[in-house]
């Protein structure tokens, strides 16, 4: 006669046959992934996944305390694995709010829209076009062209202090307004 082993004899087993461990597996794969769906389905694989990945490295800590049962204990697991994934979640959303980062990435320009803010050069276009076109010319002729102020100021038919407070305004305007947070 070939009973089938309880779950805490499974656990037991599974100390010294992995095998042990994939009939276990097998047996709760798809109550733990249910109740997993039940509460994150997008993310319900890797919830699973990642349970039983934690249940496998903290087998020795399995106490039959339910007949045999090896579910509840799978389920305070899961429990304790989707609370660790919401809290990640958190500090990379946060991450991002801070970076300025779209906050969802699931549209298939998402990525080139994370690179778009990333890119040095992009950056300073859109700020450049944002400024006002006098200082925009000012700051060019004085920087891109390396203009002295007098050339800039007979350039754009100002008086050379003009020229300075246009570069100066412009300058300003492209400086970071937000102070830069403690990590």
């Amino acid at each position: 006669m070939n009973r089938e082993r309880t779950d805490a004899e499974l656990v037991a087993a599974a100390r010294c046959d992995p095998e042990a461990f994939g009939e276990l597996y097998a047996r709760h794969v798809r109550a733990v992934h249910d109740w997993h769906v039940r509460r994150i389905p997008w993310a319900a694989v890797d919830l699973t996944a990642e349970t039983f990945a934690q249940a496998w490295l903290h087998r020795r800590r399995f106490h039959d305390r339910r007949d045999g049962s090896e579910l509840p204990w799978l389920l305070g697991i899961a429990r304790n694995v989707l609370r660790e994934s919401a809290r990640r979640d958190r500090i990379a959303t946060r991450a991002r709010e801070r970076l300025g980062l779209p906050l969802d990435l699931g549209g298939e320009d998402g990525y080139e829209a994370v690179d778009e803010r990333l890119s040095p050069r992009r950056a300073l276009a859109r700020a450049l076009e944002a400024l006002p076109e006098s200082e925009r010319t000012a700051l060019e002729l004085r920087v891109v062209d390396e203009l002295g102020y007098d050339e800039v100021a007979d350039r754009l038919d100002i008086r050379p202090a003009a020229a300075r407070l246009r570069v100066s305004r412009a300058l300003r305007r492209l400086a970071p307004t937000t102070p830069k947070e403690e990590w």
